[in-house]
């Protein structure tokens, strides 16, 4: 079968991979659609630098799983796919039927995320295995496309979960990239009225404003810190930081009023430093997030298929595998591109 690999900063695509055999509690599955992640972009230009700050993390029950980049590292994990076959005993979803899942992936050595390995194939490539506990039958009729982004839109709510809101909070929403649109979404969904987006982009202010941002800024010529100290006073917003570069999270320490909560949503693939003094002087109360649970995955797949989030404005692209690394570039420029989907 066709799939796509990165190896050594290089994406190319081979048809010579060999076809994925599920396993007791796995699934065989057709790919037919899978978004492109601001995580996968970083990835394949920082996985290096990645790993090797992973490998220094302690504090964890188990060592995370780490990917031999001189080999092939298989990458997608936005995706919808149709069932094709079951494990051997294990009961799922009937052939045919249009699904989505977590991606992780149970077999007997235990549990692995799908999209940063060496093996099996994922989400860019025709077929892959999935756990059979952990799907979801797409509902409402709703098509690949839509389905494949109830992954990021997760992101985007487990975020604002975390962010403890309150009744009257009014919000900071700093990158308007695919993860920074999701929090918007879940943001406007829970009811929130005062959302400030900021973003460099026109396009992606412009897609702000349409997921349901109350004001879009750009960081260019306004502040949405002095913009919101003329609005609201010394009242403290909760602020999204959905960048994930060097030197956000110390800019936004440094310009917030005292007494704001900070949820940080981008990933940094790198060490970034940050101003004590800042953060303490302000009583500032700072929130990492990652990913989202079982719950919110089914939340977000949910509010897709029944027309609470629209997501089409985000889907701005779609390739087959040989298109899969000139899309890599393409979303290099924020005012082309937003989400591109792989079709297999």
């Amino acid at each position: 079968m066709r799939a796509v690999a990165l190896r050594d900063q290089e994406l190319h695509v081979r048809d010579d991979v060999a076809e994925p055999t599920p396993e007791t509690g796995q699934v065989l599955v057709a790919v037919k659609a899978c978004g492109i992640c601001g995580s996968d972009l970083h990835f394949a230009k920082h996985a290096a630098e990645m790993k090797a700050i992973g490998e220094e993390m302690g504090g964890l029950p188990m060592r995370l799983p780490s990917a031999d980049l001189t080999q092939d590292v298989f990458m997608g994990h936005e995706f919808a796919a149709e069932v094709l076959a079951a494990g051997p005993n294990t009961a799922t979803f009937a052939p045919g039927t249009l699904v989505t899942s977590v991606p992780m992936l149970m077999s007997g050595f235990g549990v692995s995320a799908i999209g940063f390995g060496n093996a099996p194939p994922a989400g860019y490539g025709e077929r892959m295995l999935l756990s059979a506990p952990l799907l979801q039958e797409v509902p409402n009729g709703l098509d690949a496309r839509r389905a494949a982004l109830t992954e990021p839109m997760a992101v985007g709510l487990h975020a604002v979960n975390k962010a403890r809101l309150e009744p009257g909070d009014g919000t900071i929403v700093l990158g308007c990239g695919p993860v920074g649109l999701a929090v918007i979404a879940a943001l406007r969904q829970r009811g929130v009225d005062t959302i400030l987006a900021a973003d460099f982009s026109p396009a992606r202010r412009a897609l702000a404003a349409t997921m349901g941002a109350s004001q879009v800024i750009d960081p260019a010529s306004e502040s949405a810190f002095d913009i919101w100290l003329t609005d609201h006073g010394t009242k403290p917003p909760v602020v999204f930081e959905a960048v994930g570069v060097t030197g956000m999270i110390d800019a936004v320490l440094r310009d917030v009023v005292p007494q704001t909560r900070v949820v940080v949503v981008g990933v940094c693939m790198g060490r970034d430093p940050i101003t004590p003094l800042w953060a303490i002087t302000k009583e500032l109360n700072l929130q990492f997030v990652l990913g989202y649970d079982l719950e919110e995955f089914a939340a977000s797949l949910r509010s897709i298929a029944e027309g609470e989030i629209d997501v089409d404005p985000l889907i701005t692209g779609e390739v087959g595998l040989d298109g899969v690394a000139g899309a890599f570039d393409d979303l290099g420029n924020p005012d082309r591109h937003c989400k591109i989907l792989v079709t297999p």
